[in-house]
């Protein structure tokens, strides 16, 4: 009797484990997707730009720290170009040479000249008085000769010329490389953006391509996510999309579909699929307004997780939950903008990157971490 109660009690305080977790599992599972739209998970990213030293050299100096705002344009660090510059003395040196040699051959013509003119001059005298008898022929063949002389010194002296200007273009041509190294060695940087990694210090010497700093375009920011091939191939360029974040519940950013990769590959290691094995997946790419961005600047965090849900029927309506809801105001204001104004759905550009799930038949996918922004919030925890 004992042992059948106990079974009774022990079967009832299981079916209430399991109906509790069945009503928990209810309560959390996100909400269903209607037709016509699909999901996947990866990370938000940017682009990134290497600053690198075109030569071998030193570090001479580091202006920016890691996570600093830095403008187009800006002086991010100096190379040390001490030896590049005495090469340009030694070109300017040698230009001006150069210069004063082509004013020497210049003046050797002018005297070359005048020996030619007196030469033949001295050789139509002595024609005139070789037929009075006057010259010997000897004495005339000596003219002659004059004559030729100085019609080959004359031709060398003209060739000097030649060879003055050639060494004032080379001496040019050479200040002018001097001058793009010169101007090479201070590094800066190529797009607003925030400074990623710091990877080299002042003092130390690069070989060339060495890379002295990592930036993020927090304009181009994107989120990459893997399809299989039955709902890549309804993904369109320009499409609707959303994009959420785990770190900020509410937030979902308007986006648009900016790349669609043109094969499939086999799923990367880190896409865990709702299937043992979706063997073909397509990489697509979800891109942020750069509108959007450039009002939060300030609020953009690199390997941020979340969600990007796509419309793959363009006659498909937004549920409620993904109806766009960005920060409103200036950069410091949190407030949440409810507003569903497809708007700021505008132009896109750019590319790289991978990550991935989906719904349905779509893949579930655990992206690697990668460098990529997000929207910051007050209550979102610090980006790792």
């Amino acid at each position: 009797m004992k042992t059948g109660l106990k079974r009774i009690f022990s079967g009832t305080a299981l079916l209430l484990i399991i109906l509790a977790g069945i009503l928990f599992w209810w309560q959390f599972q996100a909400p269903a997707l209607p037709a016509g739209i699909t999901a996947g998970n990866g990370r938000v990213e940017a682009t990134e730009y290497d600053i690198a030293t075109k030569r071998s050299a030193r570090v001479a100096k580091v202006f920016v720290s890691e996570g600093d705002m830095v403008g187009s344009g800006q002086v991010l660090a100096q190379m040390d170009c001490a030896d590049l510059q005495a090469q340009l003395r030694e070109a300017e040196a040698r230009l001006r040479e150069a210069k004063e040699g082509k004013k020497y051959a210049e003046a050797i013509v002018e005297q070359r000249k005048s020996e030619l003119a007196y030469a033949e001059a001295e050789l139509n005298r002595s024609l005139k008085l070789v037929k009075k008898g006057h010259v010997s022929e000897e004495r005339l063949d000596q003219h002659r000769m004059s004559k030729l002389s100085a019609e080959a010194a004359l031709t060398a002296a003209q060739v000097l010329i030649g060879q003055s200007v050639a060494g004032i273009d080379a001496a040019t041509a050479r200040i002018e490389r001097l001058n793009t190294d010169i101007a090479d060695s201070t590094l800066k940087a190529p797009v607003g953006s925030r400074v990623l990694y710091r990877l080299a210090e002042p003092g130390e010497v690069l070989p060339a391509g060495g890379k002295v700093l990592t930036v993020l375009d927090l304009a181009d920011v994107y989120m990459t996510i893997f399809l299989p091939t039955a709902e890549a191939g309804r993904v369109s360029i320009g499409a609707d999309a959303r994009i959420t974040l785990d770190a900020i519940s509410g937030l979902v950013i308007p986006a648009k579909i900016s790349f669609v990769a043109a094969r499939a590959q086999f799923t990367p290691r880190e896409v865990e699929t709702r299937t043992e094995r979706e063997k073909l997946m397509f990489r697509i790419k979800v891109k942020i307004d750069p509108t959007i961005l450039l009002a939060h600047i300030g609020k953009v965090k690199t390997g941020v997780p979340g969600m990007a849900y796509i419309k793959l029927d363009p006659q498909a309506e937004w549920p409620t939950f993904l109806e766009a809801r960005v920060p409103t105001g200036n950069s410091t204001d949190d407030s949440i903008d409810n507003s569903t104004d497809d708007s700021v759905d505008s132009s896109m550009g750019r590319e790289p990157a991978v990550k991935q799930q989906s719904q349905s038949a779509a893949p579930m996918a655990t992206p690697p971490v990668s460098a990529a922004p997000a929207l910051e919030s007050k209550n979102s925890p610090p980006p790792l």
